[in-house]
């Protein structure tokens, strides 16, 4: 049984794969408010303030093909912002630049938007609401979906000079689509050390540390025992955690030489691959 994860280990960062640099920089600052930094022809940072630390990395694959459905991967990132306001400002954009919504809704935890990028990456923007609040069952969280009031919160989003998203915003959570929820389980809780928060979801797992209601969500919806997708398809390329204490990294990385997991480590972090082939960082800085 592995020991709980250090209080602030949280998501940090998401590489994006994409097939058009220029078109996604578009979406991801005009429409949805980040800053960026062009690094190369073929790739950019996008961070929330302009010298704030980078919360996603764009790779510009121009041959990539479209995720296939019934695989695993990517099915969302999660950017979170720290208001409601905040969340209204950014559905007042994707309203007057006509972008697609996928679903809105109230989760109980918190308030979420879902859309796509242009290339179909999934996206979730969301804002938590107090964990007084939350609904929770035992010692888990209780999360729903029910509709979010979509016209109550536009009434919050008063300010069109406001372009950009807070400076405070970050990436709440990553959600992946798995091939089984008890693998899954195995390598993000039992081997790296999440505790699982929900578990009633029908068809996903909800895992976190300290208490958040989830860091990860794990679900089977559209990918029970399936493949990973190919390599020449957009999504997900890496995500970091950050673990802010080497004493635990140092235990993860005995518990993978265990377990027979194949990882490369420095004094500061482990690069790995979950049990779908994801690439993960685990950094404790």
């Amino acid at each position: 049984m592995s020991t709980p994860l250090p209080p602030k280990t949280r998501i940090v960062s998401a590489h994006l794969k994409v097939t058009n640099l220029k078109r996604s920089l578009a979406f991801y600052t005009d429409t949805l408010g980040f800053h960026s930094r062009i690094i190369r022809d073929d790739r950019a940072e996008l961070s929330a303030s302009p010298k704030g630390a980078t919360l996603i990395h764009l790779l510009a694959h121009p041959q990539a093909q479209p995720k296939p459905r019934h695989t695993t991967g990517l099915f969302h990132i999660a950017i979170r912002v720290p208001s409601r306001r905040a969340l209204a400002q950014v559905i007042r954009r994707l309203y007057e630049q006509q972008w697609p919504l996928l679903g809105a809704s109230d989760h109980g935890v918190s308030e979420a938007l879902y859309l796509n990028d242009p290339d179909g990456n999934g996206l979730e923007i969301y804002t938590d609401l107090p964990r007084s609040q939350w609904p929770t069952q035992g010692d888990k969280v209780a999360m729903y979906s029910a509709p979010l009031n979509v016209q109550n919160l536009l009434q919050e989003a008063t300010d069109r000079t406001d372009t950009h998203l807070p400076a405070n915003t970050d990436l709440g959570h990553i959600h992946l689509q798995v091939s089984s929820l008890a693998t899954a389980k195995q390598f993000y809780c039992d081997l790296i050390g999440f505790d699982v928060r929900q578990d009633n979801y029908k068809g996903a797992l909800f895992v976190a540390a300290d208490g958040y209601h989830h860091h990860l969500g794990l679900n089977t919806w559209a990918s029970e025992g399936a493949p990973s997708p190919p390599q020449n398809t957009v999504g997900l390329d890496t995500f970091t955690i950050a673990i802010p204490d080497i004493k635990t990294l140092e235990a993860i990385s005995n518990r993978f030489e265990k377990a027979n997991i194949t990882f490369t480590k420095t004094p500061s972090q482990i690069t790995t691959q979950d049990t779908d082939h994801n690439t993960l960082i685990l950094s404790s800085q």
